[in-house]
């Protein structure tokens, strides 16, 4: 579906969203709600039933990995603080000129002569149809057959930067010193291992909570249960894209 064709939608439902697409959200336990803000964000909220119209799949079941990781960006949080930044940077060795997250800004109307500053914290989202993986062509980026995590491999990688263009998130950058694309891996070698999973570098640092990295196969992960609350309305940047991103969106 076209973005212009999102917009019409005007927030009224998702009647003409693909039904393909509808069956994939609904595999996360999740029910699309409606379209907002220009096309470009999708809503979704708990779907309770969704284990049903599976036909009584088990939690664990219902995911390609697992671990399948995620993280929900509790984004009415964000405070700008930027340690989340700082410590992505000292963990995973970033340079000055890189980034493997950061934090958008936007000015929004709340009256004639007032305006609010909203923040919202953006990293690779580790998709489950990644058009970076896609565009490739030496293989250098992959999606991990275990956890589902979008990675790099920077002896493959030759530097085109297709993926790069290809990102809908802009969640890449070129690495001087390797001559080779970088991004975010869910700090997998630097705090996953270490950790046994559960946390990561940015989730670790925010002092607001705003990053909370978890499993989507385990119930008990305070990720699966932000996602999963009744009544939440949780969304995903870019869904027109069909990426299916694993990064969502609250404000709660």
């Amino acid at each position: 579906m076209k973005v212009k064709d999102l917009e019409k939608l005007e927030n009224e439902g998702v009647e003409n969203l693909p039904s393909e697409e509808r069956r994939r959200f609904l595999q996360f336990g999740l029910s699309v709600t409606g379209v907002f803000l220009g096309g470009s964000v999708l809503s979704l909220t708990s779907a309770r039933n969704a284990r049903g119209a599976l036909g009584g799949m088990s939690p664990a079941t219902k995911f390609p990995y697992s671990p399948h990781y995620t993280m929900v960006m509790r984004q009415n949080h964000c405070i700008d603080c930027e340690r989340c930044k700082e410590a992505c940077k000292n963990t995973n060795h970033v340079p000055a000129y890189g980034y493997r997250t950061t934090i958008l800004e936007q000015q929004r109307p709340t009256g004639p002569d007032s305006t609010e500053r909203i923040f919202m914290p953006v990293l690779c989202n580790h998709c489950n149809r990644p058009p970076c993986v896609r565009v490739c062509p030496t293989t250098a980026t992959f999606k991990d057959k275990v956890t589902g995590i979008v990675m790099m491999d920077y002896k493959r990688c030759i530097g085109c930067k297709t993926c790069m263009a290809a990102c809908p998130y802009n969640a890449r950058y070129f690495k001087e010193e390797n001559r080779a694309v970088d991004k975010c891996n869910f700090c997998y070698d630097t705090k996953l291992k270490e950790s046994g999973g559960k946390i990561t570098a940015c989730s670790e640092a925010c002092p607001a909570n705003v990053r909370v990295f978890g499993d989507l196969t385990d119930s008990n992960s305070a990720a699966y249960r932000l996602i999963h609350a009744p009544e939440k309305v949780v969304w995903v940047l870019r869904p027109e894209t069909g990426a299916l991103p694993n990064v969502f969106y609250m404000n709660d």
